[in-house]
């Protein structure tokens, strides 16, 4: 799902609307949910709207408990909520219908104050080449496949997975990103989302 109806994350209603949103889609999934935030920031802003908005969910986050015993609780709930960045967006995997849900909240590009990141795009920039389009661009591709991925884990894995980050739509980079990800149905309707997943045929647990 990419929605157009947020507002963009630079906007100081985006962390409360995002928030509203995946209340929503927790709602059609009933839970299972990962919360891939860009900073830590938005994380802990997110992970305390959330435990607000769903008082009857075990949300866990980020920190709290090494990633192996957080992620050991989140298949054990089977209908948790996990807010994380950076560590969660690849090398995760939670096969099977325990994760049904994976929320991206934002487009995961660099930090530009990144010395690596910075020294590299100075160096674009005296070649004359366009460091955002050459750098940031195509690593956020890869970074959208990794978060992307951390849904489909085994062949019968099934499951929505939202962009919340409405520049997708508006932005010139957007299609180039969209090109990088697996096929797969796409939506900006919440409506066609729930119909989706009311018809979506019922995967069989992990072994």
């Amino acid at each position: 799902m990419t929605p157009r109806d947020l507002p963009a994350p630079n906007d100081a209603r985006f962390v409360a609307a995002a928030a509203e949103r995946i209340v929503e889609l927790v709602a059609i999934t009933g839970g299972g949910c990962f919360v891939l935030t860009t900073s830590l920031r938005s994380m802990h802003a997110l992970e305390r709207l959330l435990r607000t908005a769903l008082p009857e969910r075990r949300v866990l986050v980020q920190g709290e408990a090494p990633k192996a015993t957080l992620l050991s609780a989140f298949r054990a709930h089977g209908d948790a909520v996990l807010v994380a960045t950076s560590s969660f967006w690849e090398g995760v995997d939670v096969p099977g219908d325990a994760l049904r849900l994976v929320v991206l909240e934002k487009i995961p590009f660099s930090v530009p104050s990144d010395p690596v990141v910075r020294a590299r795009s100075e160096e674009l920039e005296r070649m004359g080449e366009n460091a955002f389009m050459k750098l940031s661009v195509p690593a956020a591709a890869i970074a959208l496949k990794q978060g992307f991925g951390r849904l489909i884990r085994t062949r019968g894995d099934a499951g929505i997975v939202a962009l919340l980050d409405e520049r997708i739509h508006r932005k010139n980079y957007g299609a180039k990103l969209l090109a990088a990800l697996p096929p797969a149905k796409r939506s900006d309707d919440l409506d066609e989302v729930r119909r989706f997943w009311a018809a979506r045929p019922v995967t069989r647990p992990a072994d």
